[in-house]
């Protein structure tokens, strides 16, 4: 392999950002080479992606999927499990993590540990377990770059400055929400919205966890509580703006007043392409605004009486330790028992914050620890939910 051409490890390979980090692939061949991937059910994509590719070594979840990827394919290396990803993790120049859950942890600390280039689509890393992600950050050099929209949005800005690492110029982080599908409505008028309703988003087509996410704005709260682990500040300085055109994908304001914005066409292809050749922007486009069109953007507050589910993130990220692991649990199985019509859609938000109330400090310092914050969360939510 060439120097100048740098191997990628893609976890999460079948999914939305592992099927869209693939067409970066492709039209960057003479930069990249896949030499790695690793997927969960879709074994039939994972093969026809390592046909394709003529990739090294498929990781999987259990020893049946392992026997159909060595069936067809004879030649290729198999790993199966958390071995397998902490292995494949630091197999390559880069790793892209868009695993689905806990299971994207061991990914995270596997690269961050072998000192590679993390491309981070795993919410868990940084919302969940942000104490054990910072102590293998601790006292090293890391390569940790953002996928989520927002997120490298920020880091493009921050970059820009020269300031992504130590943010001594910054006065705040700004992300911008589209508002999801109920942006304008009161409290009043969000009483009997129907899951119908709240799976109609307005701009991203998205799965339906994250969709309902965004009907109660907690996606942007857990989008708090990931930027202030990533960019080590605190959340009272990371705000929240209502951009229903998401053209702006988030903003930086320094002390002196000035503000700095990332602005493209919703794309998710572009902030993975960035992801992947830092320092050096792919020539691709992704994303690409044509400002000889009249184009109007607004800007408004989000209403937090109407979703309180920005004022209950802020609250887990300011307790910090397991508080934001009970938060994304407990709102992972209200909206599970949403989505099967267990509860209204006006009861997840509640259940989430009577959960947390029930969280009693305990440190988080392992991952067997974060594993038991997770469980419990999801014990005593589902105990609320029962109640209802």
């Amino acid at each position: 392999m060439s120097a100048s051409v740098r191997s990628v490890a893609l976890l999460g390979a079948t999914g939305s950002i592992g099927t869209q980090t693939l067409d970066v692939l492709r039209r960057s061949p003479d930069q990249f080479v896949l030499t790695a991937i690793a997927g969960g059910s879709r074994v039939d994509e994972l093969i026809a992606i390592a046909r394709e590719f003529h990739v090294a070594i498929v990781g999987v979840l259990d020893s049946s999927a392992a026997a159909k990827v060595r069936d067809a394919l004879p030649q290729t290396r198999v790993v199966v499990g958390d071995e397998g990803l902490d292995e494949l993790s630091r197999s390559a120049d880069i790793v892209v993590n868009a695993v689905m859950g806990f299971a994207g942890l061991t990914a995270t600390l596997g690269a961050l540990d072998a000192g590679k280039r993390l491309a981070l689509a795993n919410k868990e890393s940084l919302v969940a377990a942000a104490p054990l992600v910072d102590q293998v950050r601790a006292g090293r050099e890391t390569d940790l770059v953002p996928i989520d929209s927002e997120h490298c949005a920020i880091h493009q800005c921050l970059a820009g400055a020269g300031s992504v690492a130590g943010l001594p110029s910054v006065k705040r982080l700004l992300l911008t929400a589209s508002g999801g599908p109920f942006r304008g409505r009161s409290a009043a008028q969000l009483h009997n919205v129907t899951k119908h309703d709240a799976l109609k988003h307005p701009t991203w087509s998205m799965g339906p966890k994250i969709t309902i996410d965004s009907s109660t704005l907690m996606n942007k709260g857990l989008e708090v509580l990931e930027a202030a682990a990533l960019f080590g500040i605190s959340v009272d300085r990371v705000d929240v703006v209502v951009h229903p055109q998401s053209i702006v994908h988030s903003m930086v304001e320094y002390v002196d007043g000035a503000t700095i914005a990332q602005l493209s066409h919703p794309d998710m292809r572009l902030p993975i392409a960035y992801c992947l050749g830092l320092p050096e922007r792919l020539n691709h486009g992704w994303g690409a605004i044509s400002f000889t069109e009249a184009m109007t953007l607004t800007f408004e507050p989000p209403d937090r009486n109407a979703f309180p589910a920005l004022d209950l993130a802020y609250e887990a990220g300011r307790t910090g330790q397991g508080a934001p692991a009970w938060l994304s649990a407990a709102n992972e199985v209200a909206v599970a028992a949403f989505l099967d019509d267990r509860i209204s859609w006006r009861d997840i938000v509640p259940i989430v914050a009577d959960t947390l109330a029930h969280y009693d400090g305990t440190s988080l310092t392992s991952v067997e620890i974060l594993r038991e914050h997770d469980a419990t969360a999801r014990r005593t939510a589902e105990k609320m939910i029962a109640s209802l």
